[in-house]
């Protein structure tokens, strides 16, 4: 069964045959992408994959095809900060280019390949977070992030997702609890930092979202406190950005035999 995407505005549109994946009508996007250079002379490609499925994402990975004066000079690829992106959520993705090369780079492509999965109970609540300054001068978030399950939560991370004014994505963040497992009923404290000056100079909102290996968590949107299935099916999707233009894309898929 082959699978085709058609990209229109930076959404792509599910066709399939009547009999195949049910309930498989859907779109999916790259939000809010963009380039900078951090302070250490690094690239960072940053952004969002929106899943408007009606089912779970997991082993997300993006890939970026680098290109310097209409010639690709590399390839790299980096996974999901997110393991499992639920239904009309999103998880954010920090590809990091080190080397000369990255000092050429003016155009990129980004495809993304992931699977369909099953659902986790959305029940790590993030309870409480503050954004602050420290004494080196790093933004800081923290807060406390809960267990609303009936059993333990292993491996408990929160994501964060910084915004600048124009909405694109600033700079992401991952942070580990400590301990990271949380009991049925538990709280504990997290702390997220982004050292990068140069890209925290330009945050006014973040986004957190907690999972661990067996739970996910409903996003805290925005907070503006600083404005201041079921199936096997591997679906590749390509979005081409050269500089503020996008390029419309014809990309299939097949079914792996």
């Amino acid at each position: 069964m082959e699978i085709r995407f058609l990209l229109l505005k930076k959404f792509l549109l599910l066709i399939f045959p009547l009999i195949g994946l049910p309930g498989a009508w859907a779109e999916i996007s790259i939000q809010n992408d963009q380039q900078y250079f951090g302070d250490d002379g690094s690239l960072h490609i940053v952004g969002e994959i929106q899943n408007n499925f009606n089912v779970p994402l997991n082993q997300i990975e993006v890939q970026a095809k680098l290109f310097s004066n209409g010639i690709m000079i590399d390839t790299v690829k980096t996974s999901s900060m997110l393991n499992t992106i639920m239904p009309q959520m999103k998880g954010p993705f920090d590809i990091v280019i080190l080397g000369n090369d990255a000092k050429g780079v003016d155009k990129y492509s980004l495809e993304v390949s992931y699977k369909l999965t099953e659902p986790k109970n959305q029940v790590i609540d993030i309870t409480k977070s503050d954004f602050s300054i420290d004494n080196s001068n790093n933004l800081v978030i923290t807060g406390t992030v809960a267990n609303r399950g009936d059993i333990t939560a292993n491996t408990v991370v929160v994501v964060a997702t910084l915004y600048d004014r124009n909405g694109n994505v600033a700079a992401v963040s991952k942070t580990h609890v400590e301990p990271d497992y949380l009991r049925a009923g538990d709280e504990a404290f997290f702390f997220v930092s982004v050292p990068d000056k140069t890209q925290s100079n330009s945050v006014v909102d973040y986004s957190l979202v907690a999972e661990s290996e067996e739970y996910t968590a409903v996003p805290e949107f925005p907070f503006s406190s600083m404005m201041l299935l079921l199936s096997s099916v591997s679906v590749y999707v390509v979005l081409t950005r050269y500089s503020s233009r996008v390029i419309v894309n014809l990309v299939s898929a097949a079914s792996p035999k």
